[in-house]
C-alpha cells in the first residue's frame, strides 16, 4: 500500500508548490484532479491533450519529485437533468479517460451521478424510500433509462482508451451511494465499474465499513483515506439526513474529520486490514475535509497516522510458523 493526497486541497499553489509539499511529508503518489467537482487547478486534460509543451512539463514536474498520480478524479454529474450541466461533466469524464490513456493511469474516479424525475425536470432527484410508489417509478426510469444506458456507453469508451477501472465514489445525492447500488451497476454494466472506498459516507449513513469492504470485495478499486465523527447528541435528536451547512459544525448530526479524529486506531488498522483481506493494495489517498482544522494541519496528522496504521510489505506467502 501507498500513501497518496488527491491534491486538489493545494490548488491554490502551482502543481510544482503542491508536490514539494507533499514530496517534504513522505507522500508517494497523488492522486490529480481534472475536471468536474475537484477542479483542473493542477491539470486540464482539455490542454494537455493538445499542448506537446505543456504535457512535457506536466510529466516532468512528477518525475522531479518521483512522484506517480495513481488516479485522475473527475467526480460530476454525467446524467444530470440540465442537459449543458450534464455535457459538461460528460467532457470532463471523456477527456480525463483521454489523458489516463496517454499518462498510462488505469483508474478514473468520479460519481454515478444522479438524473431527475422524467425526461423535463430541472435538477437531480435522490429517491431515499420506496413509498409512495411514485418513488419507485422514479428508480426504475432512473436505473433502466437513463443510468445504465449512460455507463455502458461510457465504459466501453474507458476500456477502449485503456482504462480498466472506474471508481465511483459511493456518495448520497447520487445513484449509487452505498455497496448495493455500486454493485448493481456493476452487474449491469461490467467490471469495469468499481468502487472508490471512502469511508466517511459510509459512517454517516449508519454502515460499517468493515461490513462494507466484506461485501464489496475486488470491486474496490480505490480508497479515500477521510474520517467523519458523529455527534450522538445532535443525531439524537435530528437523526443523520442532515442539510445544516457544513460551517455549522456544533449543530450537526456529524462532521468529516481527519482520519483519527472521528474514529481511533484500532478502527482505522482494521479497516486497513481488512482492505487486505479482500486483496486491494494499492493506495490510500487523503481527503482533506476537515472543517476544524487548516489544509497544512490537516494533512500532516493525517500523514502520520496513516504511517503508524498502513501496512506496507507484500502479504506473505505463508504463516512464518507453517
Amino acid at each position: 500500500m501507498k500513501l497518496s493526497v488527491l491534491a486538489n486541497l493545494y490548488g491554490n499553489l502551482s502543481l510544482n508548490e503542491a508536490l514539494k509539499k507533499l514530496n517534504a511529508l513522505g507522500i508517494e503518489s497523488v492522486e490529480i484532479g481534472s475536471g468536474g467537482y475537484p477542479g483542473k487547478a493542477h491539470c486540464d486534460p482539455a490542454v494537455l491533450l493538445k499542448d506537446v509543451d505543456a504535457f512535457r512539463k506536466f510529466q516532468e514536474t512528477f518525475r522531479k519529485y518521483d512522484m506517480e498520480i495513481c488516479a485522475l478524479s473527475t467526480h460530476g454529474n454525467a446524467v444530470h437533468p440540465n442537459k449543458q450541466i450534464a455535457m459538461e461533466y460528460d467532457r470532463d469524464f471523456r477527456n480525463t479517460v483521454l489523458l489516463a490513456e496517454k499518462l498510462g493511469v488505469d483508474t478514473v474516479i468520479t460519481f454515478s451521478g444522479c438524473p431527475g424525475d422524467c425526461e423535463n425536470s430541472r435538477f437531480p432527484n435522490w429517491v431515499t424510500c420506496p413509498w409512495p410508489e411514485d418513488y419507485l417509478q422514479i428508480l426504475e426510469w432512473q436505473w433502466n433509462d437513463v443510468l445504465i444506458p449512460y455507463w455502458k456507453e461510457a465504459a466501453k469508451f474507458a476500456e477502449d482508451h485503456g482504462v480498466s477501472r472506474i471508481a465511483f465514489e459511493m456518495h448520497p445525492g447520487f445513484c449509487v451511494y452505498n455497496p448495493e447500488t455500486l454493485l448493481r451497476l456493476r452487474d449491469a454494466v461490467g467490471p469495469v465499474i468499481g468502487a472508490n472506498f471512502d469511508p466517511s459516507h459510509l459512517i454517516w449513513q449508519g454502515m460499517d465499513p468493515v461490513a462494507a469492504i466484506r461485501a464489496l470485495g475486488d470491486s474496490i478499486y480505490h480508497v479515500h483515506a477521510k474520517d467523519t465523527k458523529i455527534d450522538k447528541y445532535n443525531t439524537a435528536k435530528f437523526g443523520v439526513l442532515d442539510t445544516k451547512h457544513y460551517s455549522d459544525e456544533i449543530h450537526r448530526s456529524w462532521v468529516f474529520r481527519t482520519v483519527g479524529y472521528g474514529n481511533g486506531l484500532e478502527y482505522w488498522r482494521d479497516l486497513i486490514s481488512n482492505l487486505r483481506l479482500v486483496g486491494y493494495d494499492r493506495v490510500l489517498s487523503i481527503e482533506h475535509e476537515d472543517s476544524l482544522m487548516s489544509i497544512d494541519e490537516g494533512l500532516e496528522k493525517a500523514v502520520a497516522f496513516l504511517k503508524e496504521s498502513m501496512i506496507r510489505e507484500p502479504k506473505p506467502g505463508t504463516m512464518s510458523w507453517a
